[in-house]
């Protein structure tokens, strides 16, 4: 995201410059109850939530501004085995993505709002951490919906676990060891 749509909530002016319409077409959508906002109290401005803008969008089958997407580039690595990590993270780097890695699911919540990648990996794995509850936080936050998401698993999941981990919104769910290779290949994959 650029810097200028890191706020959570945007005027009528700000949708009118994303969408390339008049900021009255914007009001119009807001009184037909098209778009979800929020009044200001006092002069009563109009102010929606990004999430809801791109609810909007989506909805109306309408393209989400570049600014509003995550940095296409970026991958967030989750993975608590150091060796696996530094593995995964040069096949990445390799490629040309930027990365950041996360060793535990505390640093992994903080980097996942201040890098904003456009993927995150999730060893499912790691201690402390359930993985399809981990997936569904994420997909409740606003700033994080559009991330993409591999689970990393132990090739002994089960079929279930598995269906549980794409039900709580993972894009992908690929088996540890992952080659990094594979890696790669998956996010090209999933980012069309």
């Amino acid at each position: 995201m650029t810097k200028s749509f890191k706020k959570r909530n945007l005027t009528t002016g700000d949708i009118a410059k994303l969408c390339g319409v008049n900021f009255r077409t914007v009001i119009r959508w807001i009184q037909r109850g098209h778009l979800k906002a929020f009044q200001l109290p006092g002069r009563g401005d109009n102010r929606v939530q990004v999430a809801d803008f791109i609810d909007f969008l989506q909805e109306n089958d309408m393209p989400v501004p570049e600014e509003l997407r995550p940095a296409v580039g970026r991958v967030l690595v989750v993975q608590q085995d150091g060796r696996t990590a530094k593995g995964l993270v040069k096949a990445l780097e390799n490629a040309g993505y930027e990365t950041e890695l996360a060793t535990d699911g505390f640093s992994a919540g903080a980097l996942a709002k201040s890098f904003g990648p456009a993927v995150m990996t999730v060893d499912v794995g790691m201690k402390g951490i359930d993985g399809a509850q981990a997936i569904r936080l994420m997909r409740g936050d606003p700033d994080l919906r559009l991330t993409k998401v591999i689970a990393l698993t132990a090739a002994s999941t089960s079929k279930k676990k598995r269906t549980e981990l794409i039900s709580a919104g993972a894009d992908e769910v690929l088996d540890k060891p992952v080659k990094g290779t594979d890696l790669v290949r998956t996010i090209g994959d999933i980012g069309r």
